[in-house]
């Protein structure tokens, strides 16, 4: 199964999720997005698959958001994926494509439904449990 996660190695939630893909018996495909920032074509590709909108992918927290003003309503798709364009941390993060399909893995248990192996049980940095759903031990 080949697996891509574009990856902020600085992002717990990221690395998480990479170490479920690990977990799972799968080396994905790394891309540092903030070192490798997608083609706005690339961007939009991703956006459309996943069945979101660019804002729905705007990252609020540690980023230029407010300071740029993205909030405004009035900013349509094209301004806010110059935006991300322009600063790939705006981009929330970690994207993960596999055969099975496209997410933004927020929280990054939601990996689990991408894998073909996923583990039943997973332990986050931070020492949350978590449980792959259906499984009789959650």
């Amino acid at each position: 199964m080949t697996i891509t996660i574009w990856h902020n190695p600085a992002c717990g939630t990221s690395r998480n999720t990479l170490a479920m893909i690990r977990a799972s018996g799968e080396e994905p495909v790394i891309i540092e997005y903030l070192k490798e920032p997608p083609s706005r074509d690339r961007l939009k590709a991703l956006i459309a698959v996943m069945g979101i909108t660019p804002r729905d992918l705007l990252r609020m927290k540690g980023t230029p958001y407010a300071d740029l003003g993205l909030s405004e309503p009035s900013l349509n798709d094209d301004q806010l994926l110059a935006a991300m364009l322009v600063h790939p941390i705006l981009i929330n993060r970690p994207i993960v494509e596999t055969p099975k399909g496209t997410r933004l893995c927020r929280p990054s248990e939601v990996v689990l439904d991408l894998l073909d192996r996923p583990v039943a049980q997973f332990t986050k940095e931070d020492g949350e449990t978590v449980h792959r759903e259906g499984d009789p031990h959650a």
